[in-house]
This record gives C-alpha cells, structure tokens and sequence, in this order.
C-alpha cells in the first residue's frame, strides 16, 4: 500500500507528493537515482522519515510496470 503518496490538485499540480507537502516523488525519486544517499535527503528534507523515500521508490517501480505482449 502506498499511503505516503498522495495527490491533491492544489499541491503541486496534483503532483504525485509524499504525504500532503510540497515535495514531489519525483524529487526524492531523482536524487537517489543520482546516488544521494538516504542520510543526505533526510538532511536537505527534515520532515521527510525513511518511509517516504521507500514508498517514492515503490511508486516509481510500480510506474515503470509494462506489459509486453508476444504477438
């Protein structure tokens, strides 16, 4: 379950955020992905706790799903 992702039109757009502040998963997603560490995102985010950055992480996998079909 992804409880810490939430959309709200006037939060970002609707922007895929953790939970209800103005931080988008595609942030956190982004900066792990360029090898910030757990310890530096939490720095740079205060309000944000371990689980946010695991869930924004889930989400992005669970974006990325395909169905590739044989023909």
């Amino acid at each position: 379950m992804l409880d810490r992702i939430t959309f709200d039109s006037k939060i970002m757009g609707g922007r895929a955020c953790i939970r209800g502040m103005r931080i988008p998963v595609s942030v956190i997603v982004s900066q792990v992905a360029h090898g910030a560490p757990v310890a530096d995102i939490l720095q740079g985010y205060p309000d944000l706790e371990p689980q946010d950055i695991q869930q924004a992480l889930e989400y992005a996998a669970w974006l990325t799903r395909e169905e590739v079909r044989s023909p």
